[in-house]
């Protein structure tokens, strides 16, 4: 089925609300979200809201907490999360790095305790749009461990993403990099499951080490993902807990982790560039970079060669036209967890 945004957005909302959140943050949790499924990330869209359900009725995410300030110094600070839902609370500590950098040209924060923030670079996207650059590293700790370090047959980290943004500064897109440490985000294997699909070699491992295929076996049967490029994603997802875990007072992945159901830690940077030279010569540079990249001949099979954001781009607009395909299992994963929340059947909209 394909259901329009506004439809999506509104149904999400109302099953956050039901589970306890006052309206500006229900309708906050819900954009973040049905954004994730318009920019083609629906490991990250509402496919997570039934996970959102169980944790609130478990007491593991608390609605309506806000990012509280702990320490401040300068240019850098410290924000508790109280479990909330990342959406809010990674976004307001996003608000004072941004204000932090406007003013000093630099801001720096450690956030720690927050539940799921979901697309990381939706942030990225927000310090981009007030024409600023951020760096992000996040980790995710949740029992047990997902993602099998390099040579490893078991999972130890989790999926600890990365993200990058340049703005654009000017009339060009920003670029716009986001990804998780592991081969795929694990909201991928959930939607493959969904759709009744394989996964690709070299994502997967059984309980044993050895490759997989099916992504049951990560749900049901104690597999592990693989990190991104062997050495090197499992290197970068040892420094997001570093910084993410480590460093923000948050925690870190490690024998007889408390179910947490999603926790974060967020490490993020935000710089002005306007304060490292002329941002007309630098927006010259970075126009003429993306259009040599982008001039690379298809390799046979692709359709165009693309910088990172663009695909996002190309399925927002797509997404918004024909609206966002849900799987049937996906609905049915929603419409249980908004009966289990309390939202009357008239507020759910009907299956096409």
């Amino acid at each position: 089925m394909n259901v329009k945004a506004d439809t999506l957005r509104e149904f999400a909302a109302a099953i956050i609300a039901a589970c306890g959140s006052l309206p500006p943050e229900a309708q906050a949790v819900a954009k973040h979200l049905v954004e994730a499924n318009l920019k083609g990330h629906d490991s990250h869209g509402v496919g997570m809201i039934p996970t959102y359900v169980r944790n609130v009725q478990a007491g593991r995410l608390r609605p309506n907490q806000h990012a509280e300030l702990v320490s401040e110094m300068g240019s850098i600070a410290v924000f508790e999360g109280g479990m909330g839902y990342g959406q809010v609370i990674a976004r307001e500590a996003m608000d004072w790095a941004i204000g932090k950098a406007k003013e000093t040209g630099l801001g720096v924060f450690a956030l720690r305790n927050t539940h799921h923030v979901a697309r990381v670079g939706a942030y990225g996207e927000q310090a981009a749009a007030a024409g600023l650059v951020s760096i992000h590293f996040v980790n995710v700790l949740i029992a047990p461990g997902r993602v099998a370090p390099f040579g490893g047959a078991t999972g130890r980290f989790g999926t600890d993403p990365v993200c990058i943004t340049f703005p654009g500064l000017g009339a060009a897109p920003p670029v716009v990099l986001d990804f998780a440490t592991s081969r795929v985000a694990a909201g991928k294997l959930r939607v493959a499951m969904n759709q009744g699909k394989e996964v690709a070699s070299g994502t997967l491992i059984d309980a044993a080490g050895r490759d997989a295929a099916d992504p049951a076996v990560f749900f049901r049967h104690n597999g592990a993902m693989l990190p991104f490029g062997e050495h090197k994603g499992s290197g970068l997802a040892l420094a997001c807990e570093l910084l993410a875990g480590v460093l923000t007072g948050g925690g870190v992945m490690q024998p007889n982790l408390p179910n947490h159901g999603v926790k974060n830690g967020m490490f993020s940077i935000v710089l002005d560039p306007a304060r490292f030279g002329d941002t007309e010569q630098m927006r010259q540079e970075m126009e003429a970079l993306v259009a040599w990249v982008k001039s690379a001949p298809p390799r046979p099979g692709v359709e165009e060669v693309m910088v990172a954001g663009e695909p996002e781009r190309k399925a927002l607009d797509r997404r918004l036209e024909s609206g966002i395909p849900i799987d049937t299992n996906s609905w049915k994963e929603l419409v249980e967890a908004a009966t289990t929340a309390g939202v009357p059947p008239a507020a759910v909209p009907p299956m096409d």
